[in-house]
């Protein structure tokens, strides 16, 4: 499974590797996800690549279907049900009880008791069969419009015909594949609607809580399939979607439609946050890049992060404190709403992915090292 590890969010903080091309077999990818995860003492130590703060509880996903729970601010974790054993990559909860978890396989799982035990709603084959639905009726209607199109009309049907049919094409080949694109992120608004997003353009949105989804790709500009690797929405509604070689798009109607934004930098963005301010979001990624907006994403400035490590995830406070995570123990940290920063760098230096506000002054960072209580500095408590 080399190939799969490829494709995977860890390769984003542990090596910053392009995303290979070597597709894994559909076999290989179908077995993990119908194995339930195995339970484990350790699972607290293992690779965890998101975290999240879910009322009094913590909730954690990584390595082999990994879900953990804590209920004493991180310093004790106990295993969930999970009936997938993938790499997890990122968990959003609309309340205190329903929640979803999206990984590798394309799968999303769902819980509704607070993350004690989980359920598989979606998965890269029905996916895949969902692309190649939406891509022959696209064929259809435009072979339909040829048939009655003005000379006028016959240039720009022709092109959109064939620029279809290679869709239709690559839909099948990815079907041949089988369950290969890794979902890498995903946000809920409430108890029904909420989005998917992933490696090769991947996005999903649901409306019914995730008994069904529809695919949302086609919505946005990414012609060139760029990953997308995050999506959250800040204060004032906002949604902020960014991704591969610094894709970036917002959207002020839950994402229905989307603008695409004039990217600061061409690099990847691995991480939004908001700073708890209207309007203000933060989008960072390679090797220090790290970019603050004022006006809901429209426009964005630089700010200097003080490091030239990889930026992969953040969270913030009420009172303006912000957190961002990264390679090589990095630790950011902002008083002032994310107009400036200050770099700790953890004892182990290994990378981190997410973190968490426990309080004003306690974090939970969890990354190659699983999950660690510790301060606003980084440092373990």
């Amino acid at each position: 499974m080399n190939s799969v590890y490829s494709r995977l969010r860890v390769t984003l903080f542990a090596t910053c590797l392009s995303l290979g091309s070597v597709s894994v077999p559909s076999f290989a990818v179908q077995d993990v996800l119908e194995t339930p995860a195995i339970k484990s003492d350790m699972a607290h130590r293992t690779l965890l690549l998101d975290v999240e703060k879910v009322g009094d509880r913590l909730v954690a996903v990584g390595a082999r279907g990994h879900i953990l729970i804590s209920s004493n601010e991180g310093r004790s974790w106990k295993q969930a049900d999970v009936p997938v054993s993938v790499l997890l990559t990122a968990v959003s909860f609309a309340d205190e009880k329903y929640g979803w978890a999206v990984g590798h396989g394309g799968v999303v799982l769902h819980t509704q008791d607070g993350g004690e035990t989980w359920i598989k709603q979606f998965d890269g084959n029905r996916a895949n069969d969902m692309i190649i639905t939406q891509a022959e009726k696209k064929v259809g209607e435009l072979e339909d419009k040829l048939d009655t199109a003005s000379e006028e009309e016959l240039s720009d049907l022709e092109w959109a015909l064939e620029d279809a049919q290679f869709a239709l094409e690559d839909a099948h080949i990815d079907a041949e594949v089988g369950a290969s694109k890794p979902l890498l992120d995903v946000f809920f608004f409430d108890q029904n609607k909420g989005f998917a997003v992933g490696a090769y353009g991947f996005m999903f949105k649901t409306e019914d809580g995730g008994e069904s989804w529809e695919n949302y790709g086609p919505r946005i500009e990414n012609q060139d399939r760029f990953h997308l690797n995050t999506i959250g929405q800040i204060e004032g509604g906002t949604l902020i979607l960014a991704g591969e070689a610094g894709v970036l798009f917002r959207s002020e109607d839950l994402g229905e439609t989307w603008e695409t934004v004039d990217s600061p930098y061409d690099g990847s963005f691995f991480g939004v946050t908001g700073t708890g301010e209207e309007d203000v979001a933060l989008v960072f990624g390679l090797r220090g890049n790290l970019f603050r907006s004022v006006d809901g994403g429209v426009t964005w400035e630089d700010v200097d992060a003080n490091t030239e490590n990889t930026l992969m995830g953040g969270d913030y406070t009420d009172s303006g404190n912000v957190s961002i995570v990264g390679n090589s123990g990095s630790v950011l940290i902002s008083n002032d709403g994310g107009r400036s920063f200050n770099e700790r760098i953890r004892e182990n230096r290994l990378g981190n992915v997410a973190t968490v506000f426990v309080d004003q002054n306690k974090l939970v960072v969890v990354g190659e090292n699983g999950a660690n209580m510790t301060n606003a500095a980084g440092q373990n408590l």
